[in-house]
This record gives C-alpha cells, sequence and structure tokens, in this order.
C-alpha cells in the first residue's frame, strides 16, 4: 500500500516459505503514523498474528524483518534493520536489532518489512532482487561458518564480467542449523544476536538471504532534510561521548568506568569488580591490537574496532564480550578473547549468552552440581567447547540451552544469570539498581538496552545515586519509549548518547552537574507526568535532533511529546504479545544473587529492590499489579481494539 509519507518504499510483504508463494501485506499511513517502523513494526504484525498458541519451532512462528522509515534516507546511524520472532530461548517475543547493509538494500528493493513464514522443503537459500523471489538450494551451503557462507554468496553473485553485484546479506553458521537457543544471524560482520533469531532461521531450512534493487529511498525535502543532517552530525561528534568516546574507545571504553564504579561482572556476576580489568579493557585494545575503526553506512561515530586474528583483519569485541569472556570468567588474556569473539560470530551465535551459559557452568561445577571439567581461569580448551555447542557435541549440546535450562536441570538457579531465559549483559546491577529494573521488566529478557539503558545516570554518563530506588522506575520508562521510538525509526541507539549536554559528562564534579545529580531521585513525579500528558509537549529538544528529521525527511510531524509517546506504544505492544504466551509481573525476576545477596556484604543496600523498584514501574506506566497494561493505558494509546 503506498504512502503519502516519505522514507516508506510503501511496500509489506509476505513469503511462504513452504508454497514459495509472495502476499502483499496491508499497511495503512495510520499504522505507520502509530507503530514508525523497525521492532514496533514487527510487534504489531505478530500481535495480530499470533494466537498464543504458536511455537518457536514451528511452520506457524513467523520471522519479521523490518527496516526504519530513516533506513536510506542519510540521517545518522540508520541503517539499522531488526529481526523479530518467537524466541526458542525465552518462547516469546524477541527483536533483535543490526547494522550492515541489509536494511538499505531491502529497501531499495523496494519494501520496508518483509514476513517469513512456513519452511523451507529442504536446505535454502532466499534471493530478492526488486519484486523477484527465488529459492535457492543450500546443500553445499550447510555446514559453512557465517564467513565462508557469505564468501560463497559473493561467488553466486558475480556478474559474467566478473564484477560483484551491490547486494546486502543475511546468514547463519552451524549454531543456527543445529537450533542452539542463542544462534545469531549475521550481516557482514554485525549480528543480530540476541533471542535465538538463528536457530529460528535453522529451523525453517533457512541458511541465508541475499537482497539487491535499483529503487530510491524517498524524501520529503532533500535540503533541509541535508542541512538538519549536517548540523547533527556536528553535534554528534562534538560530543564527549558519540564524538570522543566511542571514536576512540567504542564500548570497551565502558569496561574502566565500570570498573571503577563497581559495575563490572566478575566470576559470573559474584562480584563487580575485576583484578586484572586493565588487562581486557578499551585502552589496552586500542593500544595494542586495534587496527583502524570502522562504522555502520551514514554512521559518524564509527564505534566499532577492527582486529587482527590468526593474521586476518576482523570485528573486534564489544563492552559485553571483554567484559564477560574477561572477568566474567576470570581470564585477563586479551588475544584469546580477541580470537574467541572472532571464533563465536563464525559459528554464528550470541556472545552474551555464550558466555554467561559458560561461567554458569563453571560455576555448577566448581560447586559439585554439574562435573563438567569447566574452571574459572581455565581457558586452554574454550574455541573447543564454542565449536562443540554449535555442533551440539558432548557438553556442548547442553550449554546448547543456555543457563535458565541447566540450572533447572543441575540446579544453582541463584547463579544462572538471565531474566526470562536471556542471559544479563556484563552490567552488575547490585551497584546500578536501575539497570537491575530493566533487565527484569524487559520485553525481550535480560537486555540492557531493552530495559532502558540506565547505567548512563547511574555512573557512565551521570553519576546519580546507583543504590536509590527513587526516580529509577521512572526514568527506566522514559528512557525505554525514547529508545523504542530511536529503533523504530531505523537508528542506532548509540545516537541517544547526545541526549546529555555535553558539559555534564565532560565537568563530573561542575555546579550544574552536581545539582543535576542530587536531583534526579526527586524528579519521577515529574517525568511520570510528562510521560502522562506527552501529546501536549508540542516542542523540540536542541539536543535531542531525531524529531525534526520527521518532519524534513518524512513529511511526518514529529514532536518531543508525540516521540515520547510512540516508544510507549511500542512498549505496550509489545508487552501485549507477550501476554499472549503468558507473560506477567511473576516473569519478571533476576537471580537471587542479585537481588538477595548484597555484592558488598557491609553495606545491604547493594542489591536490587526488584519488588519495591516493579510496584513503582507498573504504576507509572499504567499497569495493573500482573504487569500488564490496563484498558485505560490500551485506549490512551490507540490500542483499545486490544482491551
Amino acid at each position: 500500500m503506498e504512502s503519502k509519507y516519505s522514507g516508506y518504499m510503501g511496500r509489506v510483504v509476505m513469503y511462504d516459505l513452504s508454497t514459495q508463494t509472495l502476499t502483499d501485506y496491508p499497511w495503512s499511513d495510520r499504522e505507520r503514523e502509530l507503530f514508525i517502523g523497525g521492532k514496533t513494526m514487527a510487534s504489531k504484525i505478530m500481535l495480530d498474528n499470533f494466537t498464543g498458541q504458536e511455537k518457536p519451532f514451528s511452520e506457524e512462528n513467523l520471522i519479521v524483518i523490518t527496516t526504519g522509515p530513516l533506513t536510506g534516507t542519510g540521517a545518522p546511524s540508520s541503517s539499522r534493520f531488526n529481526i523479530s520472532t518467537l524466541s526458542p530461548q525465552t518462547l516469546i517475543t524477541t527483536s533483535s536489532n543490526c547494522g550492515g547493509r541489509f536494511g538499505w538494500y531491502l529497501k531499495k528493493a523496494g519494501f520496508d518489512a518483509l514476513i517469513l513464514k512456513g519452511k523451507c522443503p529442504e536446505h535454502s537459500w532466499l534471493e530478492i532482487n526488486n519484486d523477484k523471489f527465488v529459492m535457492h538450494n543450500a546443500d553445499d551451503l550447510w555446514g559453512l561458518k557465517t564467513g565462508e557462507t557469505q564468501e560463497a554468496l559473493q561467488e553466486k553473485h558475480k556478474m559474467p564480467n566478473g564484477k560483484l553485484m551491490k547486494y546486502g546479506q543475511l546468514a547463519i553458521g552451524p549454531a543456527g542449523e543445529n537450533q542452539v537457543l542463542y544462534a545469531s544471524v549475521i550481516s557482514d560482520e554485525r549480528a543480530s544476536g540476541r533471542g535465538g533469531v538463528g536457530a529460528v532461521f535453522g529451523w525453517k531450512n533457512l541458511k541465508a538471504i541475499t537482497v539487491r534493487g535499483n529503487k530510491t529511498v524517498p524524501v520529503k525535502d532533500p535540503e533541509k532534510t541535508k542541512q538538519w543532517i549536517i548540523k547533527w552530525d556536528k553535534y554528534i561528534k562534538s560530543h564527549p561521548l558519540t564524538g570522543n568516546q566511542l571514536p576512540r574507545l567504542g564500548t570497551a571504553g565502558l569496561v574502566s568506568s565500570m570498573q571503577m564504579r563497581g559495575m563490572l561482572s566478575s566470576k559470573n556476576y559474584n562480584y563487580g569488580k575485576y583484578e586484572h580489568f586493565d588487562k581486557v579493557n578499551g585502552e589496552t585494545l586500542a593500544e595494542d591490537f586495534n587496527i583502524v575503526n570502522k562504522g555502520c553506512l551514514t554512521c559518524p561515530m564509527k564505534c566499532a574496532r577492527t582486529v587482527e586474528v590468526n593474521g586476518k583483519p576482523v570485528k573486534g569485541p564489544e563492552l559485553e564480550t571483554l567484559g564477560l569472556l574477561g572477568g566474567g570468567i576470570l581470564n585477563p588474556n586479551l588475544a584469546d578473547i580477541l580470537k574467541w569473539n572472532y571464533e563465536i560470530d563464525e559459528l554464528g551465535m550470541d556472545t552474551i549468552s555464550a558466555s554467561s551459559t559458560l561461567a554458569y557452568a563453571m560455576e555448577a561445577n566448581e560447586k559439585g552440581l554439574w562435573k563438567n571439567g569447566l574452571e574459572f581461569g581455565k581457558t586452554d580448551n574454550i574455541s573447543q567447547i564454542w565449536d562443540d555447542v554449535a555442533h551440539r557435541r558432548g557438553i556442548g549440546a547442553e550449554l546448547a540451552d543456555g543457563s535458565k535450562r541447566l540450572s533447572e536441570k543441575y540446579g544453582g538457579k541463584e547463579f544462572a544469570i538471565h531474566s526470562k531465559g536471556m542471559e544479563l549483559a556484563a552490567y552488575e546491577p547490585r551497584r546500578a539498581v536501575g539497570q537491575g529494573l530493566g533487565y527484569a521488566v524487559s520485553n525481550r529478557g535480560g537486555c540492557h538496552l531493552n530495559g532502558g539503558y540506565l547505567v548512563i545516570v547511574e555512573g557512565l554518563g551521570l553519576y546519580t545515586n546507583p543504590l536509590t530506588h527513587h526516580a529509577k522506575a521512572d526514568f527506566t520508562m522514559l528512557f525505554q519509549n525514547l529508545m523504542e521510538t530511536i529503533s523504530a525509526s531505523g537508528q542506532c541507539l548509540f545516537t541517544s548518547y547526545a541526549f546529555f549536554p555535553g558539559f555534564l559528562i565532560t565537568r563530573p564534579n561542575g555546579v550544574i552537574t552536581t545539582i543535576a545529580n542530587k536531583a534526579i531521585p526527586f524528579i519521577g513525579g515529574v517525568l511520570r507526568l510528562i510521560n502522562r500528558v506527552s501529546p501536549a509537549l508540542a516542542l523540540h529538544l536542541p539536543v535531542f535532533h531525531h524529531t525534526k528529521i520527521f518532519s524534513y525527511a518524512l513529511g511526518m510531524p514529529m514532536t518531543f511529546g508525540k516521540y515520547i509517546r510512540t516508544g510507549e506504544r511500542s512498549y505496550n505492544v509489545e508487552r501485549l504479545v507477550n501476554s499472549k504466551f503468558g507473560v506477567n509481573a511473576s516473569w519478571d525476576t533476576l537471580p537471587k544473587r542479585l537481588t538477595d545477596t548484597p555484592q558488598d556484604p557491609n553495606n545491604p543496600k547493594t542489591k536490587v529492590p526488584l519488588e519495591t523498584l516493579k510496584k513503582t514501574y507498573y504504576k507509572a506506566r499504567g499497569w495493573d499489579q500482573n504487569g500488564l497494561p490496563t484498558k485505560h493505558t490500551l485506549r490512551k494509546l490507540g490500542l483499545g481494539e486490544y482491551c
């Protein structure tokens, strides 16, 4: 259905893998206004198609690949695309966001979203060229690693003169083929990693997708869009986080800050500091191993590191990988982490879940619950372990199911560090209790980003009291709402880092920064009021460039208040999908190590006061005591039909 708005290609399609038939999926401009695109669009599609009886490994499960309206417009960091499906890891919805080129080429082929249902009757890969969909046999690709698969696809996309066609690609590795529950999908070197989307691809016999096209993404006002992007890029490059820390050290630059604040998980979250952190931090990575910085299409930050593994330049590790494969398993060898990061990506697995599951297994072995031979600090056999997990061999077959299922079999639920079945990121929440709340209420499980990333005000940007529960629920809600709309737009969440005025970061002891840090715990009620009356906030914030680009590039009026309300709608739609599969307040949990055991035995406040935080959070969101949206909330958000 064509759109009056620019930025959209105006077409959403559903492709049946079983019958190889293509149909248009209706999507109106009203839906574009309410649900924007990306993960929000995918959630609405799943809400309308799932009954609650579907299983992740079934023909009824959908894979929804969506772009954002800003993808292809040149807006900063706008090359993102999203893959949503029912997660075999959590058994509820998951959304996995990714950079690379695939989303941009999907729009050049003329599509805002691609919905896949059914199951390929044989090992297959899908080729999309504008309106033409062709399914190919993939027996020659099956068993290949992600890099090998993508190299083989390049050979298949060479023209008679030997030149390579321009296209985007997705591929799974052996982990996806063998349904490792946290298998990922890889696009170039970027990972759509969390929730096991790669396992769903594997179950559906879908090894890869390539897409190309010759269409142009329309822009409403090219000149105003261009000038706003120039201004926005300049702001991003001048900000201390997006213009200095991320380009200079990448996300790895947070390791040292987390160590200082007691937020760096160590020995499977037993502690918040690691004595050898300086051997695996961003500074050491930059000085001793980094070759060059890279970035996704239209990204002014270039936060990705390039390192050398076995004489080959490859993508370097992010913060999560450094933290969880460093202090998380008591490993001080950064060269090993670089190698393992590459091996995990090549096998097609999520590094966060793979690392945390390994740490659980080491502690279970240490406590005598599961004699598996894995030990903290013993790393000589780890590469073999990754290969065994991806191929489900030996103990790898059990590690492939994640820490939740292992703890249900062997015990140790209190130190299986997950929420809803998804392992947590490297931020230790007993020194950042707002982040702890975010992990618990996150719609896709233990995700630091879907959880609101409150560590940015609890020590990694600002430094408000990280142990108080005051205002943390309200900030979590606000940040979740903002980040939902950023994702739906097709932009990287790192663009939100510049939301805080730069002087608050560069002058941590300044008068204004000190006042801000002290005031934050007392403005929860104000934030709740802002959320309640958000449509009335018909304004644009100088530090938040995201709103005006909607008018310039899309021709869709957007204010800061409407932006918040759009994100709120997104978060509630995702919760509604999950509620069909049984999610309620009882699912919003953390392991007892984080809620019952203080990180500092001498400070009883160094644990997450989860029940107190949840109660306030539900009230702020307009959810009932069971953690579900009330009828009033749904009607307010234009979702009355789902009451």
